[in-house]
């Protein structure tokens, strides 16, 4: 590895304030960065504003920033994790290696010695345990090429510290989820491009997950646009392998609509005001008629027949007599 090279690095960048301070850490050794981000299905709204606050947090840092959406090999990765879940869907340690397989890549790509961490020794309870560390860092395949500036002083020194190319006595020794240090930090940098802490990826929300769990299980080949749906509506499982998933106001109709594909069946009222349905699977009779009244009841529609527009590539409209439905024990 030429002197070059080792005077280069990457570095994960959340959008946080952890990432941003590493990173900072990492500049004022006169040490090149260049930024990844990463993105996927399952970043909660407050991760989707983390991503904008990632590209900010870049510009304040004067470095340049790689975004790289986790892809649907990441799919893949949940339905089965090596390492188990946390107490939800969220494979955190499989996630965690994953990224920096990834970043790997790109600093081979970047001809780039090293990859930089915002993680704090402690912090979190499934990923940033000593020995989840390490074995996160082998996996990874970038073993002792990771340099976690916040906490290097309290885990043996890396090769970009041993051979000088990190100068380890500039770095520190946090740990915990106090985050006092950082803020010390952050006033002397002046830095204000950054999120606070807090939030987290879908995949640890216990509502999502239970739909995601459900959804994997029902439906083998499920699609990015079937977990986007997730994100969206009140969901019914109308029978096995049919789902039926219902607009609960004006942006969510309009959502649906959006994310209509021909895998899919649009439904909306036609004689009454109510919310739009999306429907995957077999939408026979029975099915459509359960949808009916599902609509129905959510739109607090009374009359004994429903007249529904239907749309599967082609529109059409169809009346269906009223049922008594158990909305809720279908609800997922």
């Amino acid at each position: 590895m030429d002197h070059e090279k080792r005077k280069k690095s990457v570095s994960l960048i959340s959008g946080g304030l952890d990432s941003a301070l590493a990173t900072k850490l990492i500049l004022d050794q006169g040490i090149e960065v260049t930024g990844i981000h990463f993105t996927s299905l399952f970043a909660s709204r407050r991760d989707k504003e983390r991503g904008l606050q990632a590209v900010r947090t870049a510009e304040e840092l004067g470095i340049r920033l790689i975004t790289i959406d986790k892809g649907p090999e990441y799919i893949d990765l949940i339905k089965n994790p090596r390492y188990g879940y946390g107490k939800n869907m969220n494979p955190c340690i499989d996630c965690r290696i994953f990224m920096l397989q990834k970043a790997k890549a790109v600093m081979e790509q970047e001809e780039a010695g090293f990859v930089v961490t915002g993680e704090v020794l402690g912090q979190r309870p499934m990923s940033q345990q000593r020995n989840t560390i390490h074995l996160i860092e082998k996996r990874s395949g970038l073993a002792g090429l990771i340099v976690r500036p916040l906490s290097a002083k309290l885990f043996p020194p890396s090769e970009p510290e041993t051979t000088g190319i990190v100068n380890r006595e500039l770095l520190l020794g946090v740990s915990g989820r106090s985050r006092a240090v950082q803020q010390e930090l952050v006033n002397e940098y002046h830095l204000k491009a950054y999120s606070s802490p807090g939030g987290g990826c879908l995949l640890t929300d216990p509502i999502f997950s239970n739909k995601l769990r459900e959804l994997f299980h029902d439906d083998k080949d499920c699609t990015v646009k079937d977990i986007q749906l997730l994100t969206f509506g009140r969901h019914f499982r109308l029978g096995r392998g049919t789902k039926l998933v219902v607009g609960r106001n004006q942006k969510e109709n309009e959502a649906l609509e959006a994310l209509w594909e021909p895998t899919y069946t649009l439904i909306s009222p036609a004689d009454f005001k109510g919310p739009r349905g999306i429907i995957k699977g077999c939408h026979d009779g029975d099915a459509l008629t359960t949808a009916a009244a599902i609509l129905a009841f959510y739109g607090k529609y009374d009359a004994p027949e429903i007249m529904l527009e239907i749309y599967d590539g082609e529109r059409t409209t169809a009346r269906f007599v009223r049922t008594d439905v158990d909305v809720e024990g279908l609800r997922i």
